[in-house]
């Protein structure tokens, strides 16, 4: 089932996207995924001008979550499923978000909203895990998907120079928006308007037609 609707977030670049099927999500999940994008619709604030101009952190090149980096796993790999993906979504953004409360220092003004979204973040992250038997996260994941958790939990002393990159706090937050809406559309769809939130497009012409604009 194809969930289409009206999102939050804004893309800069343009990716070719191919459509992605979603399997229903767990009514359980909405509320909690819900209270997360509360937090991100402050992002810019908290995200952008409370930091220098062009000021980046260091992250795992995988951390770097797209929603053409979906499109394109969605193409390549054969068997994949959307909880893989979502259990992938909850993998990488875990790591992301510690990775910028880590560079904050105790007193910067970013710092407690930070907090309050990766305390948001792990409590959907203990829903989605009590929404499905314990089987499911035991089993084995797609070879390439694979490669991607074990980088993922590769000790960072253990990882080469090449395996680093350097983005934006906001950015990255960004990418956790709209890839969250992209997993998780039926948690945020619009009866009124019809649109694919996987699709780069949508977020394109999001600034018109924003549904809980940024602050």
């Amino acid at each position: 089932m194809v969930q289409l609707s009206t999102a939050v977030c804004l893309l800069g670049g343009l990716f070719l996207i191919a459509p992605v099927l979603m399997a229903p999500t767990h009514s359980s999940m909405c509320t909690p995924l819900r209270t997360i994008n509360d937090s991100l619709s402050h992002r810019r604030r908290y995200m952008k001008h409370n930091f220098p101009i062009e000021y980046t952190i260091k992250v795992h090149n995988r951390e770097i979550f797209r929603l053409s980096n979906i499109s394109r796993m969605k193409l390549r790999t054969e068997g994949l499923n959307d909880l893989v993906l979502q259990r992938l979504w909850f993998q990488v953004y875990q790591g992301v978000l510690k990775k910028i409360l880590w560079v904050l220092p105790t007193r910067h003004p970013s710092r407690p909203y930070t907090a309050e979204l990766e305390r948001r973040f792990k409590d959907a992250q203990a829903v989605f895990m009590q929404s499905h038997p314990a089987e499911v996260f035991q089993e084995d994941l797609p070879e390439k998907i694979q490669d991607i958790w074990d980088s993922l939990t590769e000790k960072p002393e253990n990882m080469p120079e090449s395996s680093w990159r350097f983005a934006t706090p906001k950015s990255l937050l960004d990418n956790l928006c709209r890839t969250m809406y992209c997993l998780f559309s039926e948690c945020f769809s619009n009866a009124d308007v019809q649109e694919d939130y996987c699709e780069v497009s949508h977020w394109r012409k999001g600034r018109k037609k924003d549904i809980q604009p940024e602050s």
